[in-house]
């Protein structure tokens, strides 16, 4: 059986939608963009050298 109040005591709240955004935007991830930018910036630095 279910001991609510034990389990009310574990109870940890999600966190709120801003605190979220936050947490995910704060986060400095390489997407596939900043590859492809960085692709760029070495094909074009080659190109100079030769």
């Amino acid at each position: 059986m279910i001991d609510y109040e034990e389990e009310l005591k574990k109870f940890e709240p999600c966190l709120d939608v801003t605190d979220a955004e936050g947490a995910i935007y704060d986060r400095e991830l390489t997407d596939i963009l900043d590859v492809l930018q960085e692709v760029l910036r070495e094909a074009k630095s080659n190109r100079r050298v030769k």
